[in-house]
């Protein structure tokens, strides 16, 4: 499992997700006005539908909800903020690709290229990362709850019509096709399980590992990627030892 997604583990036993709750749910906010632009209806909006989920996921109020589709369908702030990427390279060479929904395009990019250049990273042009990356389904599943073998649940998964099965030391990673993901999370559900993450996100072809001080510096440049209120998802392709990600994390 990548060095992104065990640091990820970590945030989430550490609460810090609790911690940053506040700015968690407006950007969850920003992401639902911006996808309801194209329908308020999730039936025929897949992605205000997985705006939605997320949303939910992350025990997000039903009446935050509503008024960010609101907001969006019915124009107003919503309009204002348009999606761009910002692709560079972290500590260690490791890729780094940023997500951002913005209302200032300038403002944003200058923000982003100070914190890549603070934080032993260089923002790079369009491009230079992105093909490192494709966007894929992701259930993950943890293997402490689950009662199923591992040859069961890779079963069940690849029956539901998963693309690919990898069995980890905590988790057992399923993925998906965008367009199949929430069939197969369905699919899944209705055969008892539950997952730790479910979501369409970008997942790197290749790890770059990191050890000692990159560690550090790599999740330092992460959380302040993560912190900037314009930032949505950032995703990396560093893989390291979770000791050493306890340590520096």
């Amino acid at each position: 499992m990548a060095g992104h997604s065990k640091w990820k583990n970590i945030q989430h036993r550490k609460g810090r997700q609790d911690a940053i709750r506040g700015k968690v749910f407006a950007k969850l906010s920003r992401e639902i006005t911006v996808a309801a632009r194209d329908g308020s209806d999730p039936d025929s909006n897949q992605r205000l539908r997985l705006a939605i989920a997320k949303a939910r996921a992350q025990n997000m109020p039903n009446d935050n909800i509503d008024r960010a589709i609101k907001k969006g369908s019915g124009g107003g702030e919503g309009d204002q903020y348009e999606g761009v990427t910002y692709e560079g390279y972290g500590p260690g060479g490791v890729a780094v690709m940023v997500e951002a929904l913005t209302d200032n395009r300038n403002r944003t990019a200058a923000d982003i290229r100070h914190i890549f250049s603070k934080r032993n990273g260089n923002m790079g042009e369009a491009g230079c990362v992105g093909w490192m990356f494709e966007r894929k389904g992701l259930l993950r599943i943890d293997r402490k709850t689950e009662s199923r073998a591992e040859d069961d649940v890779m079963m069940e998964a690849l029956e539901a019509g998963a693309e690919d099965f990898e069995a980890h030391e905590e988790t057992y990673d399923i993925t998906t096709s965008p367009d199949s993901f929430e069939e197969i999370k369905e699919e899944l559900e209705r055969r008892g399980f539950c997952f730790l993450t479910a979501e369409v996100t970008m997942l790197p072809s290749n790890s770059v590992q990191i050890v000692g001080e990159q560690v550090g510096k790599m999740l330092d440049l992460m959380e302040a990627l993560e912190d900037h209120d314009d930032v949505q998802n950032v995703y990396t392709n560093f893989d390291a030892d979770e000791k050493e990600l306890e340590r520096y994390g």
